[in-house]
């Protein structure tokens, strides 16, 4: 096991305790004038919270997002005031004002912590567990980062070397995601990951053991990573000086994440609510707050006290940041200066721009050719990966039919891994069967910063990871879920594994892009479209999720009117257009076919393909018009899953071909014949909408 050199020296004074019983009076206040919210925990976690901002993470409150920072996550959301008093009193930007106003109307300080919302709030958390899996893809683009650009340095001495904090809850380590996330930290053997347990045994149901009676500690072990438990203090408390301690031995023990329990009584030391579970979620109520303050030595009549001599001792933690910020500054310019190109690459990634002419190496596909977008993508991946560093990704042990190997020969992996292409600083991530942490460690690798990111897996299973894509969406995150096997093209593996409501699901996500390209020369465009909105220049980011086939479909000429969206594929011949064909995906051919057939019956017949709802809703209304005139009330939508998303593009005459019950295991071409995927059947919806529209 290798070690470098720690100290366990902590400096504790008696402002320091004031400080710490501070954080706890602040929170006890905020839920009680609100009336809701989690005291319990807020009080416990005080001491640990605290050691962590001002003893131990390297941050600078003036620069929330200074490269060179430590990352902290608070998994147990809902004690979002564990966070948002230790950000006041180290002077990230909170005053006690936003504290009063805690939980309420354009508040800084909502009921769970929000990123993008709140300076020095690394990730929205609230979602048990989802914060862990967060730290975990930190943890592992903090590692990405560090091959990008300083690759050689010996251990703990490049600029790009920090560590990642978390603190979980109970709940965060009974939901499935953080296992599946904790067991992938501890087979990439993640270093740079602290993970700090509070176990008060309680939750909203009462003592843990209405649940759970498993020995956590010895789980983690069995993952792989460092455990220590750290005991409290003869009074129940939680010891700081030991908490201190944990983690440096925790920051010598580099070959593996760190786990630390911490014994802790949910809101210490409040007489009568501590250790019960209406301590987690409820307000105290005045009475308890007062009682908990006499015990604090605090003014029982006084609400949000704050010492000047407490105030001016933490935002000291501003000076030290200073002083930190200029001390990497130092290492960081003479990196730079021995490292002239990296820098240049890195400025241009933290820049967030791509590379020049990166576009030029996507792939143009032949007209006529049938291909599956599933491969399509994959080429248009390796293709990027040879321009685009920063590009990194892969599946949920899917790679071989999501085509998201963007190189065979560098896997994401430890040095001491037995497979030959394993590299600590490799391409190609193997997620593992793990889709819902998949989702969330993409997150927090988007969080972090400095890199790009994608994973696949097939699109019935995002119903595994929607409630991590949900989030992606909420942050306006930019990274790319490739979901392969998109309907019941798949064919024989049946029901189970062909999406039917999962189009429409995920289009109902705010703030999530569904793209699904129609051919070959689609999905590139619709790759080359997603990477520009990547990029500081477009302005606040946002998911995608491209939906891709497992079959082959026929390959037309790209148009570059793919990245509205919405587009004419194929115009009317023979006059203004009496009748629209509207398509995604795969389907988009069989709408080209039932226009031959109408068209070859005289019935002027526009195909239009829309790739992304989304994206076409952004366009102004002139142009949405222009491509579906108001004037064409003949209107079919075409679309293998159900029918949802339609209703509102083809109006009261259209008619939808969907598909509003499960598939069937058969061959996928059988099946669209047989549920009425056919360019017969389409152009007899076509003339059912015509008649209509004439009435």
């Amino acid at each position: 096991m290798s070690t470098k050199p720690t100290t366990t020296d902590l400096e504790w004074t008696e402002l320091d305790q004031r400080a710490v019983d501070t954080a706890r009076v602040l929170a006890a206040d905020a839920v009680q004038k609100v009336g809701n919210g989690h005291p319990g925990t807020a009080m416990s976690l005080a001491p640990a919270a605290y050691t962590l901002f001002q003893k131990v993470m390297r941050h600078d409150p003036a620069d929330p997002d200074w490269v060179g920072r430590d990352r902290f996550v608070l998994s147990a959301g809902h004690s979002s005031l564990t966070l948002y008093t230790q950000l006041y009193l180290a002077g990230f930007g909170l005053e006690l004002d936003d504290l009063k106003s805690f939980r309420t109307w354009g508040s800084k300080t909502p009921g769970h912590p929000e990123y993008g919302h709140t300076k020095g709030v690394e990730t929205t958390t609230g979602p048990l567990g989802q914060g862990v899996a967060n730290a975990v893809g930190m943890a592992m683009a903090a590692r990405y980062e560090r091959g990008l650009f300083d690759p050689e340095a010996p251990e703990g001495t490049s600029p790009f070397d920090h560590y990642v904090f978390a603190i979980a809850g109970d709940g965060c380590l009974q939901e499935g995601i953080s296992a599946e996330a904790s067991s992938m930290a501890g087979h990439q053997k993640l270093g740079n990951l602290i993970l700090l347990w509070d176990d008060n045994h309680i939750s909203i149901e009462g003592d843990t053991e209405t649940a759970v009676s498993e020995d956590t500690a010895k789980r983690y072990e069995a993952y792989g990573w460092h455990v220590q438990r750290v005991e409290p203090q003869a009074n129940g408390d939680l010891d700081p000086v030991a908490i201190f301690e944990a983690i440096e031995k925790a920051k010598a023990v580099t070959d593996r994440p760190s786990f630390i329990a911490m014994r802790s009584i949910i809101a210490w030391p409040a007489p009568n609510a501590q250790n019960t579970e209406a301590a987690h979620g409820s307000a105290l109520g005045d009475d308890e707050v007062a009682a908990t303050k006499r015990v604090l030595g605090f003014d029982p009549e006084q609400s949000f006290e704050v010492s000047d001599e407490v105030i001016n001792h933490t935002r000291r933690a501003l000076e030290r940041g200073r002083q930190a910020k200029a001390e990497w500054e130092k290492s960081f310019q003479e990196w730079r200066n021995n490292n002239p190109e990296r820098a240049a690459e890195f400025e241009r990634v933290a820049a967030g721009e791509l590379p020049k002419d990166w576009e030029s190496a996507i792939p143009v596909f032949e007209p006529g050719k049938g291909v599956a977008t599933r491969a399509a993508s994959g080429k248009v991946l390796q293709a990027l990966g040879a321009v685009i560093p920063e590009l990194w990704g892969g599946s949920a042990d899917l790679a071989g039919s999501n085509n998201t190997t963007i190189d065979k020969n560098s896997s994401f992996l430890p040095a001491d891994n037995p497979l030959p292409e394993a590299d600590p600083y490799g391409r190609t991530i193997h997620f593992g069967i793990r889709e819902h942490s998949m989702a969330a460690e993409m997150n927090g690798i988007a969080l972090h910063g400095n890199t790009r990111i994608y994973g696949g897996t097939f699109l019935v299973f995002s119903d595994y990871m929607r409630n991590a894509v949900r989030l992606s969406a909420l942050m306006h995150l930019p990274v790319t879920y490739v979901w392969t096997h998109d309907s019941i093209g798949l064919g024989e593996d049946g029901p189970t594994h062909q999406p039917v409501e999962h189009l429409a699901s995920l289009r109902a996500i705010p703030g999530l892009n569904v793209v699904r390209p129609a051919d070959a020369n689609e999905t590139a465009i619709a790759w080359r479209e997603i990477l520009r909105r990547w990029t500081k220049e477009f302005g606040k980011g946002a998911p995608h999720g491209l939906a891709l086939t497992r079959q082959g479909v026929p390959t037309y000429e790209g148009n570059e009117d793919a990245v509205k969206g919405g587009y004419v594929l194929f115009e009317a011949e023979g006059g203004e257009p009496e009748v629209i064909l509207i398509a995604t995906g795969s389907e988009v051919h069989v709408a080209v076919e039932a226009r031959e057939q109408l068209q070859a019956d005289g019935v002027p017949t526009r195909v239009v393909s829309m790739p992304c709802v989304e994206w076409f809703e952004e366009q102004d209304q002139g142009y949405r018009d222009s491509v579906l005139p108001p004037s064409v009330r003949a209107r079919v939508a075409v679309e293998a899953g159900i029918g949802l998303t339609w209703h509102k593009y083809v109006g009261d005459a259209g008619r939808i071909v969907s598909l509003e019950h499960f598939g069937a295991s058969a061959d996928g071409k059988l099946l669209f014949q047989e549920f009425g995927f056919t360019g017969e059947n389409v152009a007899a919806k076509a003339r059912e909408s015509l008649a209509a529209a004439q009435r």
